[in-house]
Formats: C-alpha cells, sequence, structure tokens
C-alpha cells in the first residue's frame, strides 16, 4: 500500500511539472504575439499614416503657396496635366525604412562662383515663348517656397529652405540645400527627397529618364529643367554631386564640366535603406 501510494505521489508531481511548463510556454507565446501586434501597429504608422499625414499637408502647403501667388499661382499646368495628385506617385500606397535615415547626406559641397545667388544666365526663350524668368531670390531658413512638378510621375511637391529631417523631410517637403543656387541662377539648384515614408516624394525618381521636364514654380514664375543624366549609385559622401558644376567624386566619367544651371535631385537607395545614394541631374532649358 505504501509503494502504491508513493507512486501516485511520483506520478502528481509529473503532471504538475508538465502542467506548469505548459503555462510558461503559452504565457511565453502569448507576450510575443502582444509583441508582434505592437511592431506591426507601430509599422503601420510608419509606413501608412505618416505618409498620409505627410502628403495631405505637402499638398495643403501647394495650395496655401499658390494662393498666395494669386489665382492658383497664376501657373500653366505641366505637360500629362500637372494634377496635384500626391507627393509623390504612390505615396502612402505603402513601403517605408522605419527609422533607417533617408536624408542623402552630400552636405558640404564646395561653394564658389556660380553657387546660392550666382548671376543668371543671358536671358532665352522659354517652351512657351516668352523670357526665361529672373532667378528666384533666396528664401528663409525652413521657409516652404516653391513647387517641383514632375509630370512624368504625377509628382507635385512644395520645396523649403533646408534639408532638417524634422522640420522640412518628414513633412512630406523637398528640401533645398543651403549654398546651392536658388532656381534659375547660375549654378546648381540642388535637392533633397525622402525616398521611403514621410510622404516620399523621391520614391520614383529612378524612372526619370533623359528629356523629361522638372518644372519650378516660384512667386507665379516657371523655370524649366529637363533631365540629362543620371548617377544610379552614389555613396553618401559625394558631395561632388551638388556642386555649381554637378559631377561625382566617385564615379570621374559622371556629371557635368562645364558652368551652366541645373538642378539635381537627391534620394537614398536602394528603397527601404540609405546606403548610397541616387541622383538625377537637369539643366534649365533656355
Amino acid at each position: 500500500m505504501r509503494d502504491r501510494v508513493r507512486v501516485v505521489v511520483q506520478g502528481g508531481g509529473r503532471r504538475g511539472r508538465r502542467g506548469a511548463l505548459a503555462r510558461l510556454l503559452w504565457v511565453g507565446a502569448e507576450a510575443i504575439t502582444t509583441v508582434g501586434v505592437v511592431v506591426a501597429l507601430l509599422v503601420v504608422h510608419q509606413v501608412w499614416w505618416t505618409n498620409r499625414q505627410a502628403v495631405a499637408a505637402a499638398q495643403e502647403q501647394v495650395r496655401e503657396l499658390e494662393h498666395a501667388w494669386g489665382a492658383g499661382g497664376g501657373q500653366r499646368p505641366g505637360p500629362g496635366g500637372g494634377a496635384d495628385v500626391g507627393a509623390g506617385a504612390g505615396a502612402g500606397a505603402g513601403g517605408g525604412d522605419g527609422d533607417v535615415p533617408d536624408v542623402p547626406v552630400v552636405e558640404g559641397a564646395s561653394s564658389g562662383p556660380g553657387a546660392g545667388r550666382g548671376s543668371a544666365p543671358a536671358p532665352g526663350r522659354s517652351v512657351g515663348g516668352g523670357e526665361r524668368p529672373a532667378p528666384a531670390p533666396a528664401p528663409g531658413r525652413e521657409e516652404a517656397y516653391a513647387v517641383l512638378r514632375v509630370p512624368r510621375l504625377g509628382l507635385t511637391v512644395p520645396v523649403a529652405q533646408g534639408v532638417d529631417k524634422r522640420t522640412v523631410l518628414d513633412k512630406g517637403y523637398v528640401g533645398h540645400y543651403p549654398g546651392t543656387a536658388q532656381p534659375g541662377a547660375a549654378g546648381n539648384f540642388a535637392l533633397a527627397g525622402h525616398r521611403n515614408a514621410h510622404g516620399e516624394p523621391f520614391r520614383y525618381i529612378n524612372r526619370l529618364r533623359a528629356g523629361d521636364e522638372l518644372l519650378v514654380d516660384v512667386r507665379g514664375r516657371r523655370y524649366t529643367y529637363v533631365v540629362g543624366k543620371v548617377l544610379n549609385e552614389t555613396t553618401e559622401r559625394d558631395t561632388g554631386v551638388i556642386a555649381p558644376v554637378p559631377h561625382s567624386t566617385v564615379r570621374p566619367d559622371a556629371g557635368y564640366a562645364e558652368a551652366g544651371s541645373y538642378i539635381t535631385l537627391t534620394t537614398c537607395t536602394p528603397e527601404y535603406t540609405s546606403t548610397y545614394r541616387l541622383v538625377v541631374w537637369g539643366t534649365l532649358r533656355a
């Protein structure tokens, strides 16, 4: 009888240990599931909601600028309609790189003749038959002062002074590199924009090809640039890409060698990373 009692007690102990282990595993599974749900919600917020907020705010800024310029900005629509269809083609439709930095780190490019408010090229005839507008004046820091339109991408986005993430780029704006030329001036009108999340205005600039138009509206004036070259990949330290005469210091065959009036678009590549930089260059149409 004692042996039987002892056997029953031992068996109960094993079942108790198994039960405790099962409960522990269940609690662990619930904890992992909860953490997964929280992470998923954070990703949805970063990828989807921040895009929606940035796109809406950016388009409101475009409307405010054009209202201030009078009668919708006094701008003719660009080729392909030029409608305000969002801060970037497909913006807010997904994608995002979480907390990975998305800012093109190509600051500190050389200044010099032609940078900043350099003298304008000789006036020429625009595609619409009018005189080329005079160069735009320099705006205040972090002020939205221009609108960039890219008909090929259906892109309409405000341009602000500076490339600070919090006050410019994360708002869905395109940022103008301080020290580079203003629209219409001799030198390089250099811009940066997010490729993923926060409005992702430059998500699809890899689709641009030679001959595509880049339209910059400032205070009722339009500056038409034409894409000339694309640098698919370079390092974040390639400061030559936003120099007055834009060129790559990493790839000597990429860029320009003569003074002129240029525009540069910079963003991160590949998508969802900030490993390299993608660069699009254009020249002011005479």
